[in-house]
């Protein structure tokens, strides 16, 4: 895939470092949450259309290990409760599209995950139904889906989404910006 085809979205400039200051593709930094990330790229796609989001960012995770790169193949809504209706977790009450989205594997050699987004910075609360933890994931592959735009996400595992998440989230900002430039130069055949 060519770099022009391709839209790279962060949450926040923090997550690419200046990694990506150099590169031939757009870059879009979101902000942080499902709105902001709604918001944003759906104000970019009026002005661009890209064959690919590819959506780089930061998460916690009960399952993989710190430092992972885990591209999510499926994406749900982890703060959706409307279960009090009879909706099961997740489900957004009367919409159309299914709760769980999902998005073609990549990258191969990467673990799979499920990510579930919300509007929250897990450290140490139960999570619902999901091995890797973000705030912005779901509605970037919601926006994509409803636009008809391919989607992929590759999350930097940077906590365990305990007690201790946003100390670790904070130090390992670093290292995830250099894993996300190592895989966008591999996946664009990129070379410094």
């Amino acid at each position: 895939m060519l770099p022009s085809d391709v839209l790279v979205v962060f949450a926040l400039q923090a997550e690419a470092g200046g990694q990506f200051d150099d590169l031939a593709a757009s870059t879009l930094y979101t902000g942080v949450g499902k709105i902001n990330a709604t918001y944003a790229l759906t104000r970019r796609l009026l002005s661009q259309r890209p064959q690919l989001v590819l959506s780089f960012g930061t998460a916690g995770s009960p399952r993989f290990a710190t430092h992972s790169l885990v591209e999510c193949a499926f994406f749900i809504q982890r703060d959706m409760d409307a279960s009090g209706l009879g909706f099961a977790h997740g489900t957004t009450p009367l919409d159309p599209m299914q709760p769980v989205l999902s998005a073609p594997r990549r990258v191969p050699h990467l673990p799979e995950g499920r990510c579930g987004s919300g509007d929250s910075f897990v450290n140490g609360q139960p999570v619902h139904d999901c091995d890797v933890i973000d705030m912005e994931a779901y509605a970037l592959a919601k926006v994509c889906r409803m636009e008809g735009i391919e989607f992929m996400a590759v999350k930097y595992i940077t906590d365990g989404g305990d007690d201790d998440a946003d100390k670790d989230w904070i130090g390992n900002l670093p290292h995830a910006a250099a894993a996300f430039r190592l895989l966008y130069d591999d996946l664009t055949g990129n070379s410094r």
